[in-house]
């Protein structure tokens, strides 16, 4: 019989029949924890310190201002383009799906009518 409170506490149980760490583990448990955490701290810095080396190594060498370039380039010659209406874009995505269908059905007739030549062959 388990008696809530008492007896399981004293013999190192919990009550669903489990043991109480020890104040040795629940310590060296916290220990291990603030050493990870302090560990995660150290990676995250190092890598905060090497993207900003490799920003400032793009920015001095130039390459940010390339990128920008070519960027705002990119954006003027988009605005440039002729864009489809919904309709033209319904018309060439029904003409695609029918196409693909044709060259589906296609492939599957020669592919079985190869068979029934190869089953007579052989």
């Amino acid at each position: 019989m388990v008696y809530r409170g008492g007896l399981e506490n004293r013999f190192g149980l919990t009550p669903d029949g489990g043991s109480n760490p020890s104040l040795s583990a629940s310590f060296r448990l916290r220990r291990r924890r603030k050493n990870e955490e302090s560990l995660m701290n150290y990676t995250i810095a190092i890598w905060a310190g090497v993207v900003l080396a490799a920003f400032i190594i793009a920015w001095r060498g130039g390459y940010i201002a390339k990128l920008s370039a070519y960027i705002q380039a990119t954006r003027d010659e988009l605005k440039k383009c002729a864009w489809p209406t919904w309709e033209e874009l319904k018309g060439s995505t029904l003409v695609v799906a029918i196409s693909i269908a044709l060259l589906g059905g296609l492939t599957v007739a020669l592919d079985q009518i190869f068979r029934k030549v190869m089953e007579t062959i052989i």
